[in-house]
């Protein structure tokens, strides 16, 4: 019956399992990828022979079919520098090889998962390349979002992976966490709502899965966005109410909203509990409160680092009965703990009962993905379905649409006819960081490539120098990070400020780049920062070019938020570009010179220095007290960002000023384009529960639009505002709308905000 597509997939599930070993069931649970070269021939390609030596009984999933993995001289996702991963053609290849032989050569012929990476697009190389998570959090547009993960799906789909993992929806509140340019942000709604359209992109919108879509992985549940100290791994030092009301949030809704495929559990620990020892987090909010039926797969060696890491098991049989008691489905991404399972099974240690549950869920997995009756692609067409013409003018447009103007005094948009020669600075104006969880894309535009374009077609001359390096190397996987020399950085600073006499126009590229801000995977793989501050002798560049008071525009690329006050006082203007992916270039021409005017908003604050640390918007009312000499308001708030235009939005207008508990109301705004261009607003609703019987945040984002006005154009922007958006957990931790008041506001950031006051009854 299995193997009968008509059978319902319930049925072909339980008949499956009933053939199978205890052996075959566990090897379902298990994973491949560091120790691939026992399953590959000594040129990285798939061996038959080799895999039934070392699976005998099967094997559940393939990490990361894309990368070569020869001998363990690799162990990054994407590109580490040192081995050139695989092609499309080359990967569909390898995966119909590998599927054939999971196909034919086991006894029950239970084909293979194969996941990879899907940050901002594929993880591979010529994959399309996508601005970083934090940027396309920026656009505030859904739609985008939904559109760029449909692509990332397509391409992988095309060279022959089922699973994506991705997006990450951990809400990220420290910004000294090198992980933070993964996420979506700071706010829980924000990230619900971008995390949701990448999820549909991903998936589709209903099992089994379409062509071209692959199943979506959530990830880090939970806390990992505000580790301890803001460096991975950290604990997070926060309370059920916290995890309710800030960080579940984004989980629950997706899982209710999407029907989303996997749920990765996070590295840290919540009150003593690591995610993937804990049963209160796995099995009673999971399962049991959500009811969550789908996968759910380790982080990498996260089943390890029980051991290693928080002293939590002895071994690997004690962590492996921690992470299946928890509700770990599967191990990835190598065999470790979970080849412990069959001996502990018949040990009595754990039932053989939670490893059905398991298999259950990965042998559903692989029925709604097609894969018993389409195991294969096809290797000659998945070259071209990689970075297509349509797929790189999506990332050109998601890099215009996730920039932020930050400041501007009127230089921007630049003039062409009222430039002659145009300065360009900056070492990553030339090398462009395209941020973590990255392969060798087809082509990366650099923004003095796309500024000497731009210069060519309009007729002025552009210069470059070097100005500033940050480090010798840019690599993510490299563990080293070699800076630059300081006195190679001043004589670089020297150059710089004698061509730039010769110039009447200065664009300096500053930032970070994938070894200055990333995942810091281990304790000789560092990422995360003690300070917010621009590294090197960025700021000493700057001080030099802004002394000779001639028009400066900075451009930033990088992946957390950095404390530019300096730039902030000096700059005639300031675009944040996060990492705009392999159309930077374009994107920045586009920008300065004014065919795409900035409508991108910032997803977190960005804050004036590390001590004002935590600086999230949405905080408590006795918070941000306030400091002696110094402020509690951010550098820039949370969903600012400036236009070339000017817009004015009108105060909330409520259709009923009364509602009962139950009750739904519409909220009206109008929002006019009072400025000279055509540009891009995002209408943001906020609320505040006046008075409760639990503290709650001064404001919370619960809805936001992004709209599109000509001169002139007027247009009114209605939302309905839910029970939903106005309950709370109450004391006893139950979900509830209290009678009250409740202040709404309206505005274009989380400060300028205009309101009014909506009376609930009871």
């Amino acid at each position: 019956m299995y193997k009968d597509p008509a059978a319902p997939v319930a049925a072909r599930v339980e008949h499956l399992l009933s053939l199978m070993t205890l052996e075959e069931k566990v090897a379902q649970m298990l994973c491949l990828w560091q120790t691939k070269p026992k399953i590959q021939t000594p040129d990285g390609e798939f061996d038959p022979v080799k895999a039934s030596e070392s699976c005998p009984h099967g094997m559940g999933m393939i990490a990361r079919p894309s990368d070569r993995q020869l001998g363990g001289a690799a162990q990054v996702a994407g590109n580490s520098g040192t081995i050139v991963n695989r092609t499309a053609s080359e990967t569909a290849r390898y995966v119909n090889a590998a599927q054939k032989w999971a196909m034919e050569k086991t006894r029950l012929g239970i084909p293979m998962l194969m996941h990879e990476e899907a940050l901002h697009g594929y993880v591979a190389r010529g994959a399309t390349s996508f601005p970083q998570a934090i940027g396309l959090a920026s656009s505030f547009d859904p739609e985008l979002v939904e559109a760029v993960f449909s692509v990332a799906a397509l391409e992988m789909r095309a060279a022959g992976t089922q699973l994506a993992l991705a997006p990450v929806v951990d809400v990220a509140r420290d910004p000294r966490w090198g992980r933070i340019e993964e996420t979506f942000g700071e706010d829980p709604h924000l990230s619900t709502e971008i995390g949701k359209a990448a999820v549909l992109g991903l998936q589709g919108r209903g099992l089994p899965l379409a062509n071209g879509k692959v199943l979506a992985t959530l990830k880090h549940m939970t806390g990992h966005g505000q580790p301890e100290s803001g460096t991975n791994i950290g604990p997070a030092q926060v309370s059920e109410r916290v995890l309710r009301e800030a960080f579940f949030p984004p989980f629950k809704r997706i899982i209710e909203e999407t029907g989303v495929g996997a749920i990765m559990p996070s590295y840290n620990e919540i009150d003593g509990q690591p995610s993937h020892a804990s049963v209160w987090l796995l099995r009673d909010i999971l399962r049991k409160e959500w009811g969550y039926q789908g996968l759910t797969v380790s982080d990498y060696f996260g089943n390890r680092e029980l051991i290693t890491r928080h002293r939590l098991a002895a071994d690997n049989r004690e962590a492996a009965i921690r992470a299946l008691l928890a509700g770990v489905d599967v191990e990835t991404p190598d065999p470790e703990t979970y080849k412990e399972l069959p001996a502990l099974v018949r040990e009595g240690a754990v039932p053989e009962a939670l490893i059905d549950e398991a298999v259950r869920r990965v042998l559903s997995f692989k029925f709604e993905a097609g894969l018993f009756e389409n195991p294969y692609v096809e290797e000659a067409a998945a070259d071209a379905l990689f970075a297509t013409p349509a797929s790189i003018a999506l990332s050109r447009r998601a890099a215009t649409r996730s920039a932020v103007l930050l400041k501007n005094d009127g230089v921007l948009p630049l003039e062409a006819k009222k430039i002659k020669r145009l300065l360009v600075l900056g070492t990553h104006a030339v090398d462009t960081p395209i941020g973590g969880y990255s392969d060798i894309p087809t082509h990366v535009v650099s923004v003095l490539d796309g500024l000497r374009a731009e210069g060519k077609q309009a007729g002025f001359e552009v210069d470059y120098a070097v100005g500033v390096g940050i480090t010798k190397e840019r690599i993510w996987g490299q563990d080293a990070v070699n800076f630059i020399d300081p006195e190679v950085n001043r004589q670089h600073i020297r150059e710089a400020v004698e061509r730039a006499k010769h110039a009447d126009h200065i664009v300096m590229v500053l930032g970070d780049n994938e070894q200055t801000s990333r995942e810091a995977w281990a304790d000789a793989h560092l990422g995360d920062r003690d300070s917010l501050e621009l590294m090197g002798e960025q700021n000493e560049l700057a001080a030099a070019i802004f002394a000779l008071k001639k028009p400066t525009v900075v451009f930033l690329l990088n992946g957390r938020p950095l404390s530019i006050n300096f730039l902030d006082a000096q700059a005639n203007a300031i675009v944040e570009g996060w990492y705009l992916g392999q159309e930077t270039g374009h994107a920045a021409a586009d920008l300065l010179f004014g065919r795409a005017n900035p409508g991108g908003k910032l997803p977190v604050s960005i804050p004036r220095s590390v001590g004002q640390l935590p600086v999230f918007y949405n905080h408590k009312p006795s918070a941000r007290r306030g400091y002696l000499a110094g402020s509690v308001k951010p550098l820039y708030p949370f969903g600012y960002g400036l236009s070339y235009t000017k817009f004015e939005i009108s105060e909330p207008v409520l259709a009923k000023a009364s509602i009962g508990v139950n009750d739904s109301v519409a909220v009206s705004v109008t929002v006019k384009n009072v400025g000279s261009r055509a540009g891009d607003e995002v209408v943001q609703l906020y609320v505040r529960d006046d008075f409760a019987s639990v503290t709650r945040p001064v404001k919370e984002l619960k809805h936001f639009k992004r709209i599109h006005l000509q001169p002139g154009e007027s247009q009114q922007v209605s939302f309905t505002l839910k029970p939903a958006d106005l309950a709370f957990y109450n004391v006893a931790m139950k979900w509830v709308v209290e009678p009250g008041t409740f202040t709404i506001y309206a505005g274009p950031d989380s400060e300028q905000l205009k309101s009014a006051v909506l009376t609930v009854q009871g």
